[in-house]
């Protein structure tokens, strides 16, 4: 729930922090992470919330590919793979001699099991209707595997890498694991710290370090002081900019600015009256000050977006132009939706930073068009059965940190129910492209459809912002889905 924008062109520059010279590392050290998102549970497709990538993707579960720190795509436990003429047949050939953490020899069967957890009707996993062309997972022999789709799916391999490979014997993993990652879990103290340990016996590359600890808190301030009085190494995301002040220019920290992929957004119910409206989404865009607000909650940092779309996406256009600040537009598209006292509406708040202040500040922002906002604060738990599931709601806000995620105003059934049959066609179409440059014009056109439609209200980009003490190197700085590869950090003795 972050990130701070640097330009597109340099986002593969700034995927680590840079080592320190002529420093001598300790290999097995401890490094302790501060972090605001305790996993829920310990499956990824079973609503454990962004806590759990923070801590298990790429350390204690790996996928077919990875997506590097810096947007890359790559293969991980893929050795080879081949797509037919069509499109609609892929083969991967796995990596030889990997195993998982209780000692199994990783084969086709568990890639097929795990695929299939995630694509399964109880599935939480946000990705799911990406896999949704997978027709058969077909398993010839212990190191190949088979995939045939519905449709030409380009994004397949990208899409692979948010399942992460689970021992197919494996059936409970909501408090346990089974990876093939570099980190077994180690203790597991729930409302306070998760421990990885380093797997002596990992098929690639050891680790920096002997151990990784990630410690929870509650509020920010409470993190910011556990890396002041060292009981911490790394924050993985400073909350807001007041905080910095206490990090920057002293040598005893370090602070590295990052690419961002989490957007703040106001969503509304597009299914409910009155937010069905175009006119009415569009007057309450035009009703709220953007750059007032991020200045409010992040000064000069974070970045001002008009679309879903952040500037790390190649399908990325400037829209902050569509339906800017004026607040007599506002009023006047409101009169013309059949509105010119304005309406009343609630606004479904989580209950941790910054959604509450963000929440008042909207409520201010609409009461100066005659729209009266009624604030309720919900839990994270909440907002997952109320919102996320149910669909019970009018407005809702929330932090989306993923990576390419058009794709979710191309289903209609997702939360916010945004349907436009055009958008919904140039999506489909994108994934059925030959090539990457026919798909990226044609998700360029939805996001400026989606723009124009005013589907929600995107506020602005997070910063991410990374603050570690000066001895520990080595951190990912964009940690885009929220991942946070911890294998690479190495403390100086």
């Amino acid at each position: 729930m972050r990130r701070a924008l640097v330009a597109a062109a340099l986002l593969g520059s700034v995927a680590v922090a840079p080592l320190a010279l002529a420093q001598e590392f300790d290999a097995n050290a401890t490094i302790r992470i501060g972090s605001l998102y305790e996993p829920q549970n310990l499956d990824n497709t079973a609503g454990a919330g962004q806590g759990i990538n923070e801590a298990f993707n790429g350390n204690v579960y790996e996928a077919l590919f990875q997506l590097t720190d810096a947007g890359a795509v790559e293969p991980k436990l893929v050795d080879s793979y081949s797509a037919s003429e069509d499109g609609l047949t892929y083969t991967f050939k796995l990596k030889p001699g990997v195993t998982f953490h209780s000692g199994d020899p990783l084969t086709a069967a568990d890639v097929k099991y795990s695929i299939e957890r995630v694509t399964a009707e109880a599935s939480k996993s946000s990705r799911k209707k990406s896999l949704s062309t997978i027709t058969g997972i077909e398993t010839p022999d212990d190191s190949t595997v088979v995939i045939t789709l519905s449709a030409r799916s380009i994004s397949l391999p990208y899409n692979l890498s948010y399942v992460w490979i689970v021992n197919d014997k494996a059936t409970d993993i909501t408090a346990s694991e089974d990876g093939t990652g570099p980190y077994t879990l180690g203790e597991w103290r729930r409302g306070s710290a998760l421990a990885l340990n380093r797997n002596d016996k990992y098929w690639g590359s050891a680790p920096s370090n002997g151990e990784v600890i990630y410690t929870y808190f509650t509020d920010a301030t409470a993190l910011n002081n556990a890396l002041l009085t060292n009981a911490v190494d790394v924050i993985t995301s400073v909350q807001s900019p007041d905080s910095l002040a206490q990090f920057s220019g002293n040598p005893a920290y370090t602070v590295t600015e990052g690419a961002s992929t989490t957007k703040e957004l106001l969503a509304w119910n597009d299914r409910v009256a009155p937010f069905d409206n175009v006119k009415v989404r569009k007057a309450l865009a035009k009703a709220t000050d953007k750059a007032k607000l991020l200045n409010s909650i992040w000064g000069d940092y974070g970045t001002l977006i008009g679309s879903f779309v952040p500037p790390t996406d190649p399908w990325y256009v400037d829209l902050t132009g569509v339906d800017a600040y004026d607040v007599d537009a506002a009023k006047a598209l409101l009169a013309e939706a059949g509105y010119p006292d304005g309406f009343e509406f609630t606004l479904d708040t989580p209950d941790y930073d910054p959604h509450p202040i963000v929440a008042q500040f909207l409520q201010a922002e609409y009461a100066k068009v005659g729209v009266k906002v009624n604030i309720n604060i919900i839990t994270a738990n909440e907002w997952y059965e109320k919102i996320y599931k149910a669909h019970d709601f009018q407005a809702t806000l929330q932090e989306h940190v993923n990576h390419r995620d058009i794709v979710f105003y191309g289903n209609p059934d997702f939360y916010w129910g945004y349907n436009n049959p055009e958008v919904v066609k140039l999506i489909a179409d994108s994934e059925a492209a030959a090539t990457v440059d026919e798909q990226a014009a044609q998700l360029t056109e939805a996001n400026k459809l989606i723009a124009e439609d005013a589907a929600s209200n995107w506020l602005y980009l997070y910063p991410q912002i990374v603050v570690s003490a000066a001895n520990v190197t080595g951190y990912p700085v964009n940690g885009l889905n929220s991942q946070f590869f911890a294998y690479g950090i190495q403390k100086a003795k």
